[in-house]
């Protein structure tokens, strides 16, 4: 009974000790490291540069993203009307307007506004002079309501309003979003593409870095391998050199995007001012944190496990 009770004993250790090797080699790992500062150094910058550049671009596509997003909520859809819609005809049809759920605001721009504006942005005053009357017709610039502000809705509205009798062509302010969004669009795709590629920069980075480690622990590494040691308690100190190296690469990424961001809000914001608007940079969020810190750190795994993997079997006892 009381050996029963050992063995019970040593078996709910074992999850303790087994943590305990893991930290210490870890430990031990971060602290071959720190012994060659300008080494590690250097490939840990360079993990950070590489990581830093999709993770940069692809902030900097969130935030152009939402300042398209802002820029359609803001657009307006102008129903030009037919020239013998008088504007009288106009304000009822406004009036109408006004009823639909999904307008917010209706304004008319007359005959005689429309040809100031068209003189004072064309410079075709002669010309203009010489019309014997107004060529313009009456403009109705509506505003939808922000539950109703999405492409679809946008797009239902300005249907419903070439339907119209009075309706000669509308206009969607928005359509220069929506391709400026498909270009964002484009623009993630390509940081995707960067970042798979960069990805693989890294993984052969790590895994020359670690080479170079196992060379110079060729000799213990064969003795290891003559007194019985097995390839993962081999490979767990490089693996874990590795962890780090991703590890800290992730973190130096992260300061450098949080540098460069905060090096930007200023101009930003003074762009943003001489349009009367306020833009606030969207940071670091914590999916893209995780996503930096998380991949740079997985990225040093499978970069030094595939190195000592692939030069352990070189490595055989004489």
């Amino acid at each position: 009974m009381t050996g029963r009770r050992r063995r019970t004993a040593r078996f709910h250790e074992l999850p303790k000790v087994w943590l305990r090797h893991q930290a210490q080699n870890a430990l031990a790992a971060l602290g071959r490291l720190l012994r060659t500062p300008l080494p590690t150094l250097m490939t840990v910058a360079m993990l950070g540069v590489a990581i830093a550049l999709p993770g940069g671009l692809f902030v900097v596509t969130i935030n152009i993203k939402a300042l398209a997003v802002g820029w359609e909520q803001d657009a307006a859809l102008s129903a030009f009307l037919k020239p013998a819609v008088t504007e009288a005809d106009a304000e009822r049809l406004a009036a109408r307007l006004r009823e639909r759920t999904d307008v917010a605001e209706v304004g008319i721009i007359t005959r005689d506004e429309a040809l100031v504006e068209f003189r004072a942005y064309s410079g075709l005053d002669d010309v203009l002079a010489g019309l014997p009357e107004n060529p313009l017709p009456v403009v109705l610039a509506i505003a939808s309501r922000p539950t109703a502000s999405d492409a679809a809705s946008l797009e239902r509205l300005a249907a419903a309003l070439e339907a119209l009798p009075e309706t000669d062509l509308v206009r969607h302010d928005a359509d220069w979003v929506h391709r400026f969004q498909a270009l964002v669009e484009l623009a993630q795709r390509a940081v995707t593409i960067l970042a798979s590629v960069l990805g693989f920069a890294l993984l052969l980075v790590v895994g020359n870095t670690i080479r170079l480690e196992i060379e110079n622990r060729r000799d213990e590494i064969r003795i290891q391998e003559l007194v019985g040691a097995t390839n993962a308690f081999i490979r767990r100190p490089f693996v874990y050199a590795g962890i780090w190296y991703g590890l800290l690469g992730g973190l130096v990424a992260c300061l450098l995007v949080v540098a460069g961001l905060l090096s930007i809000q200023a101009p930003v914001s003074r762009v943003a001012g001489l349009y009367q608007a306020e833009f606030p940079l969207i940071g670091l969020s914590l999916p893209v944190l995780g996503a930096m810190l998380g991949g740079g750190t997985l990225l040093g795994y499978l970069g030094s496990w595939l190195a000592v993997s692939w030069h352990l079997r070189a490595i055989k006892p004489e």
